[in-house]
């Protein structure tokens, strides 16, 4: 089984469980996923099966889009509601001090990452240290909050809020932030990712309605997911000679105004063979990888 699988992760699993449920339901051992999501957290997953497992790096890093609910007043190790309560205070905000100090957080920010994250320091990953009582100096990084609104007002020390990060965004940090700004500290207690790598979870099929029989139908073209790359045909031989590894020369392409490096669909007729990439010094299509051959 070969293609392309848009899930919709449930919380309460890690993504590598998702997967591991998705390769017994398939019966296929190269199954990946990209965009690793939080345990707690659902939405958006991106599945590759079988070959179609090489195009995992080639998916498109665009801005992603979540939900996330906000508990003031707790503050946690891990910045969500699954870590250990470090302190809590008084809450004595208002919904307009919430959207006030939201449009704060708005255009590009600086932002430090959580010890609890898979960043890694020196070759160790920084859970492993945070798991082991350690602490580390993480950097600051910039990010892009494109935009973010309150979806739910304030009850109970709670509201929620929808926004869209740039890669690299930590949404835990986020909410832990805006905390910090209103005065009273602030945990994450649930998050769904909407829309990831060009992808709406209105696209995504929920893992328990997955099974042996009916999962095939669920997996599409693995095109789907590096669709955003420009296309071109290749005649038969020339298919041929690609996916024996063979470059492509932009001569008997009769196209030559690629940007350099420039990753291409390479497709003969409605068949996808794979990646390639624009050499322009040697004026030829070099090889990524290989998915279908004719």
């Amino acid at each position: 089984m070969q293609g392309f699988l848009l899930l919709n992760k449930p919380s309460g699993i890690t993504s590598f469980g998702a997967v591991s449920r998705i390769k017994k339901l398939c019966h296929e051992k190269r199954v990946g996923h990209t965009g690793t999501l939080d345990p707690m957290a659902c939405g958006v997953l991106p599945i590759f099966i079988g070959r179609a497992t090489a195009l995992s790096s080639y998916l498109s890093d665009a801005d992603k889009t979540y939900i996330a609910t906000v508990k003031l007043g707790v503050v946690t190790d891990t910045l969500d509601i699954t870590g250990n309560i470090l302190k809590t205070e008084n809450v004595s905000v208002t919904n307009d001090d919430i959207l006030s100090v939201l449009e704060k957080f708005k255009g590009k920010i600086l932002q430090t990452p959580p010890m609890f994250s898979a960043i890694k320091k020196d070759g160790v990953r920084m859970y492993e240290l945070a798991r082991k009582g350690e602490t580390a100096d993480i950097p600051e990084r910039e990010v892009t909050v494109h935009s973010i609104r309150l979806t739910k007002p304030l009850t109970d020390n709670e509201f929620q809020i929808e926004t869209t990060v740039s890669k690299g965004t930590y949404i835990r940090s986020l909410c832990s932030d805006i905390g910090k700004m209103l005065g009273c500290g602030a945990t994450l207690t649930s998050l769904c990712r909407t829309f990831a790598s060009g992808f709406s979870i209105d696209a995504c099929v929920n893992l328990d309605c997955l099974n042996e029989e009916n999962i095939e139908k669920y997996i599409t073209s693995e095109e789907n997911a590096v669709s955003h790359f420009d296309e071109i045909y290749v005649t038969e031989n020339q298919a041929v000679r690609f996916t024996n590894g063979g470059q492509l020369s932009f001569e008997r392409l009769n196209k030559s105004d690629f940007l350099d490096n420039q990753i291409i669909r390479v497709k003969h007729k409605d068949t996808f063979l794979g990646l390639g990439f624009a050499d322009n010094e040697k004026k030829e299509i070099a090889i990524k990888c290989v998915i279908n051959k004719i």
